[in-house]
């Protein structure tokens, strides 16, 4: 990790890994993508490709993108189906009751401007997806929602990339700063659950 692979080889091997494995985490919602963005954030500042940023973003929000729509396809036809499916399943397993309502409420009031902040929010994606399904909202709408969603997660962890590779001189120093925040990020509300369900009041 001390030496940077080459912007032929970043393009080779990084961007289709990096393009898979998020597409994956949107898709199955369990791997940190959020840690993979800024992570290749920091390689792609650190290297000799003055495009490789922009690579990054494109890549990352297309794939997110990606998985979004797929996942969403599937649990549209869960909802559709007179048994449901795994995948509506796996989605509503995920959403805490509260918070689904929650997502309801916001989605009647703000519509598909929810979508952004719900990709900035660790787990706030799926209750207002889930919101999304049992609502009725088209593929088609859900999808022109979630662009600006995906868009605007990349920058966000992207940013966070960067910043790591500036306040650290080796890639690889910076590469863990941003995947210790980024994975700080994504963790702190569930530890926060776990601490008010444990002390309630």
């Amino acid at each position: 990790m001390r030496q940077l692979p080459t912007a032929s080889a970043q393009q080779a091997i990084g961007y289709p890994s990096l393009f898979a494995l998020v597409a994956l985490g949107s898709l199955i919602p369990v791997v940190p993508t959020g840690a993979l963005v800024s992570s290749a954030a920091v390689v792609a500042f650190h290297g000799p490709s003055p495009l490789a940023l922009l690579w990054v973003f494109a890549v990352a929000s297309a794939a997110a993108f990606l998985g979004d729509v797929c996942l969403y396809w599937l649990g549209e036809r869960g909802v559709d189906s007179e048994h449901g499916s795994r995948w509506l399943k796996a989605i509503t397993d995920r959403a805490a009751p509260d918070k689904l309502e929650q997502a309801r409420k916001k989605l009647d009031e703000h519509g598909v401007a929810v979508l952004v902040l719900s990709r900035l929010i660790p787990a706030g994606r799926i209750p207002v997806m889930l919101a999304c399904l049992l609502g009725r909202m088209p593929l088609a709408r859900f999808g022109r929602g979630d662009v600006p969603a995906c868009l605007a997660w990349a920058a966000t962890y992207q940013l966070i990339g960067i910043l790591g590779g500036s306040l650290f001189p080796e890639p690889w120093q910076g590469v863990v700063a941003a995947v210790g925040i980024a994975l700080l990020i994504s963790g702190v509300p569930a530890l926060w659950r776990r601490v008010r369900d444990r002390f309630p009041g």
